[in-house]
C-alpha cells in the first residue's frame, strides 16, 4: 500500500507544495511544530533514509540544504533538521524554522489561509 507521501507525490492527496524536482518534493507539514515546518521527501518510496540508493539520498540532501538556506532567508530563523523515521514509512526530513518556544511534538494551529500565505512566501522558484 502506498504511503501518504506517495499519494501526495502522485497527486491523490493535496499539499502545500513549496518545491519539486525530478527526485524530490517539499511541502508544508499539516501538523506544524513551527510556522514554515516543511517536509522534504524523495519521490522514491523507501522506508528508511539510510536505505535510499546513493543517488536518491544525495538528491534528498541537496534539496534539504537548498531549502534550509531558503527558509532561513525568507523567515530570518535558523533551520532545524529532524529525521525521525517512525512517523511515516517513507524516508523524509523535517525542516523547522527555529522558534525559541519550540518543543518536540508541539503543533502550531494554522488555518488554510495561514498555510497558503506561508506556502506563497516559501515557494522556491528555480
Amino acid at each position: 500500500m502506498p504511503s501518504i507521501f506517495t499519494k501526495i507525490i502522485q497527486g491523490e492527496i493535496p499539499c502545500y507544495k513549496i518545491y519539486e524536482d525530478d527526485k524530490t518534493i517539499a511541502f508544508l507539514d499539516i501538523h506544524p511544530e513551527t510556522k514554515g515546518h516543511t517536509l522534504v521527501v524523495p519521490k522514491k518510496e523507501i522506508d528508511k533514509i539510510y536505505d535510499l540508493p546513493d543517488e536518491d539520498y544525495q538528491a534528498l540532501m541537496r534539496t534539504v540544504q537548498k531549502l534550509s538556506k531558503h527558509l532561513e532567508t525568507k523567515l530570518g530563523a535558523r533551520t532545524l533538521w529532524k529525521v525521525i523515521g517512525t512517523d511515516v514509512p517513507h524516508a523524509h526530513v523535517h525542516l523547522l524554522p527555529y522558534d525559541k518556544t519550540w518543543y518536540h511534538g508541539r503543533e502550531v494551529p494554522m488555518t488554510d489561509a495561514d498555510f497558503e500565505q506561508i506556502r506563497s512566501l516559501l515557494e522556491f522558484k528555480k
